[in-house]
C-alpha cells in the first residue's frame, strides 16, 4: 500500500509491505524498478498515517530521529551502507570515506558507499542527504542536488 503527502520538496510518496515502509519516492513518481505493483492507495494504514506524522513533525523541524519499521530491500552491503547513514546524526554530515571507515573499509571503498547510497530506497528517514564529498561539495543525490541542499539547510536551520 502507499500514500503520497505534501512537503517542502515535492510531494512524496510513501510506500509500505507487511507494515514496515519499503521506499519513500520523489515526485516525479515512476513505476517500481522491480515491476512489483505498489498496491492500493490507502491513506488510512497505521504505518503510512506514522510515516506521515513524523515527516511532517521533521519538514516543521519538530522531530530529529525517526521511529518508524523500515524493510529496504538490497543487497547485504547496500544494508551495512544504509545502517550508517542512520547513525549519521540530525545536522551533521559525513563523506563517503567517512562511512566507508565506518565500515572497516579503506577510502578506496568510497564509489561503491556511493553507489549504495545512491539505491537507498528510503531517503529522508535513511539520511543519504547527510552524505557529502571529501571536500564538503554536495555531490549526487536521487532526488537531485537542490533537494538535497534544502534538506540539509533545514536541519541546519533547526539548530539554531
Amino acid at each position: 500500500m502507499w500514500t503520497v503527502m505534501p512537503s517542502p520538496i515535492g510531494d512524496l510518496r510513501i510506500v509500505e509491505r507487511d507494515g514496515s515502509i519499503v521506499a519513500i519516492e520523489f515526485s516525479p513518481f515512476v513505476p517500481p524498478a522491480d515491476g512489483r505493483p505498489l498496491g492500493p492507495r490507502s491513506d488510512e494504514e497505521p504505518v503510512l498515517v506514522e510515516a506521515v506524522r513524523q515527516l511532517t513533525a521533521y519538514f516543521g523541524r519538530e522531530l530529529t530521529d525517526f521511529d518508524l519499521p523500515l524493510a529496504p530491500v538490497g543487497t547485504d552491503f547496500q544494508r551495512r551502507v544504509w545502517t550508517q547513514l542512520e547513525r549519521i546524526a540530525y545536522g551533521e554530515t559525513a563523506s563517503y570515506g567517512e562511512v566507508a571507515g565506518r565500515l572497516g573499509m579503506t577510502n578506496a571503498a568510497s564509489r561503491a558507499v556511493g553507489l549504495a547510497n545512491g539505491r537507498n530506497p528510503i531517503p529522508i528517514v535513511v539520511p543519504c542527504h547527510r552524505v557529502i564529498g571529501a571536500n564538503g561539495t554536495l555531490t549526487g543525490y536521487a532526488g537531485g542536488l537542490e533537494r538535497k541542499q534544502l534538506l540539509l539547510e533545514l536541519e541546519q536551520d533547526a539548530l539554531f
